[in-house]
């Protein structure tokens, strides 16, 4: 019997029309597109069905709210499907896997995001072959966890970020292997595989946590900060130098930081290098973050680091939980050293 999957459409690019304000999303226009394209029809691809999102969005626009309708369409059709392809503006592509990671607890079949640099309806799009491998490796049952899916390789939704603008290999995963790369063939790299989740499969719908980013820069004034440490701020991600390195002027950061954990804020260390992992305390101007309680993102991207706290405040009370699973490693977001970032 051939397997199903469940085409999810959120808008992006791969469906954008012309119009007089550049490309912008149309609905009910993006079936007829696909329907039109012959191999997608193909036997060698699987049955599959199409939902379009309402309203349809340029990415930019994407929220916890949007995050929340996609994985509810997964958890309403899991049953249903063997796999799921959900199509998605680039810009935020990242953010939605990595939240989806977290989200779908224990699941038990492929999840593959994807979309495009140039829309499906003009000549040269890559959506078409980003949307037929997309289907193929959602159909095959092989990888069973959150994907993204660009520009011939398979990455882990969770691990990827978007690295251009305009490139038609827009993504890469700086500190994790590919889980696959396509060619001639499509071909696995199975050891890189998230290992099967054991227990039923469960839906965590995200909260509008308030969450934010902070990027350290040279000169640096932190206590114009102060004021948005209050008690509504939950967690906040600061992108240090290096291994998580900031500037030394400790003694304006300290007490910012320390008025943060008082309100309950949970500070999670990423490193603004695309590659490596941030080491809280190796030098001494990374070592007031440690001392004030600051966890450690280790290499982490920022949009795992921001979904993961989402997913952490919305299923969890105790902020000692919350710093404790920062982290540990769940979906294989991170690696410690000396442990795995797949177990």
């Amino acid at each position: 019997m051939k397997s199903k999957v469940l085409i999810v459409y959120t808008g992006g690019t791969i469906g954008m029309t012309p119009t007089p304000n550049g490309y912008a999303p149309k609905s009910g226009y993006f079936k007829t597109a696909l329907d039109a394209i012959t191999d997608l029809h193909s036997a060698q691809l699987p049955l599959w069905d199409m939902i379009e999102m309402d309203p349809l969005l340029d990415s930019s626009n994407m929220t916890v709210e949007e995050w929340n309708k996609i994985g509810q369409t997964i958890a309403d059709h899991y049953d249903d499907y063997d796999g799921f392809v959900v199509l998605h503006g680039t810009d935020t592509m990242a953010y939605t896997a990595s939240a989806l990671s977290f989200m779908l607890e224990n699941l038990a079949k492929p999840v593959v995001l994807t979309g495009s640099q140039i829309p499906l309806c003009e000549l040269r799009s890559d959506g078409r072959e980003n949307l037929i491998t997309s289907l193929m490796i959602a159909g095959e049952h092989r990888v069973r966890e959150v994907c993204l899916y660009f520009g011939n390789r398979l990455f882990r939704g969770n691990r990827a970020t978007k690295d251009s603008s305009d490139g038609l290999s827009a993504f890469h995963s700086p500190n994790y292997q590919h889980l696959a790369s396509v060619g001639i063939d499509v071909k696995y790299n199975e050891s890189a595989f998230l290992p099967i989740q054991e227990g039923a499969f469960h839906l965590q719908l995200l909260k509008p946590i308030p969450i934010g980013v902070l990027k350290v820069f040279p000169g640096i004034q932190f206590d114009l900060f102060e004021n948005i440490m209050t008690e509504k701020l939950r967690g906040i991600v600061i992108e240090g130098f290096g291994a998580g390195n900031i500037p030394g002027d400790g003694d304006a950061l300290l007490p910012i930081i320390e008025k943060a954990f008082r309100n309950g804020t949970i500070l999670t260390v990423c490193s603004q290098c695309l590659k490596g992992s941030v080491s809280l305390g190796a030098y001494e101007t990374s070592s007031v973050l440690k001392k004030a309680g600051a966890v450690s993102g280790y290499d982490m991207t920022t949009e795992a680091a921001v979904a993961k706290l989402y997913y952490l405040f919305s299923r969890e009370d105790d902020a000692s939980v919350i710093k404790e699973k920062m982290e540990m490693n769940l979906r294989g977001e991170l690696t410690i050293r000396g442990g795995s970032a797949a177990s």
